[in-house]
């Protein structure tokens, strides 16, 4: 078998001007009709005990296929995209799947989405909740599950200045604000990736005088609780959601089910650490289906909501729920 390993892979995996590159191209590229990724004509609510859940999107991304199984090379690699795609090629559009919770009093967002500084494709997540008739003005909490741009690049509005959630407190792992903040974080990533960390930067620390630090186990609000899962950024957090079968909000852990849950030793060309972000996948699913939770990914088809079971090869299988 043909393979890299975790030293090679760090920062040469997917090309990283090319995929910076297509950033401002993404809607150039046929056959990608707006309204079926946006999905602002759709709204999909469901209990998770006392909280109810809204899955809103913020439409989807354009990424090399190298992100795929980026431990593999040559045929073999090939061969994986065409079993997660049907052909071989070059990109493809994973979408972008927001969990919104309502427990109590409290509007609780995972992650701001793009913004209007990413892809064109993107940033979709205003107007969507718009849609779902939710005032941004109305999230009283956000939690990043980590600080790469379609997860935080939506904190601002585009004036670099003004909050998107003005009325939120904000949470975010210890260890992911240590590594984008760290006074080396230039040398430590390569020229190609400075404009992550620039954009990290901008939008964490524009959040924190009511920014939070959390931890394993650390609340959120009642029956939502931190579960820290490093790996693919060092301190990536993903979260449960309590009552009924539970809920588990991946993150960027599983790139998308369509091989990241049934291969879950293929790398996503996204980790940083792709040793530990393997280790933190298989922990992370192996709980899921041993508690019976379901996971909520965020890159997965809307809403990205399924169940997970463990198979005989050593690997897991992805089940929607509609």
């Amino acid at each position: 078998m043909t393979s890299r390993t975790g030293s090679d892979l760090r920062f040469v995996r997917l090309g990283r001007r090319r995929f910076l590159a297509l950033s401002g191209a993404a809607l150039a590229l046929p056959g990608l009709a707006r309204g079926a990724w946006a999905h602002g004509s759709e709204t999909h609510v469901f209990p998770m005990g006392d909280i109810e859940v809204t899955v809103v999107s913020d439409g989807h991304l354009v990424i090399p296929t190298s992100v795929i199984a980026a431990n593999l090379t040559g045929a073999e690699h090939d061969a994986a995209v065409a079993e997660v795609l049907g052909s071989v090629q070059e990109t493809f559009q994973p979408e972008t799947n927001h969990a919104l919770l309502r427990a109590g009093s409290d509007l609780v967002l995972v992650d701001t989405g793009s913004g209007p500084r990413f892809q064109p494709s993107a940033g979709k997540l205003l107007a969507n909740l718009a849609f779902n008739g939710i005032d941004p003005g109305d999230v009283t909490k956000v939690v990043f599950t980590h600080a790469h741009p379609d997860h935080v690049w939506g904190t601002l509005l585009e004036d670099d200045k003004t909050l998107a959630f003005p009325n939120a407190e904000y949470f975010v792992g210890a260890a992911e604000f240590d590594f984008w903040t760290a006074p080396d974080i230039f040398t430590v990533l390569p020229a190609d990736f400075h404009p992550f960390a620039e954009g990290a930067q901008r939008d964490l620390m524009a959040v924190t005088d009511r920014l939070t630090m959390v931890r394993e186990g650390d609340a959120i609000v009642p029956g939502v609780t931190v579960i820290d899962t490093p790996g693919h950024t060092p301190g990536h957090v993903s979260l449960l959601v309590e009552g009924g079968p539970g809920l588990i909000i991946t993150g960027d852990v599983i790139g998308d089910p369509a091989f990241n849950v049934s291969h879950p030793d293929w790398v996503f060309g996204f980790d940083f650490d792709p040793e530990m972000a393997i280790a933190t996948r298989r922990s992370l699913l192996g709980r899921a289906a041993a508690d019976g939770n379901q996971i909520l990914s965020y890159h997965a088809p809307y809403p990205g909501v399924g169940t997970v079971a463990a198979t005989d090869d050593g690997a897991f299988a992805f089940t929607a729920v509609s």
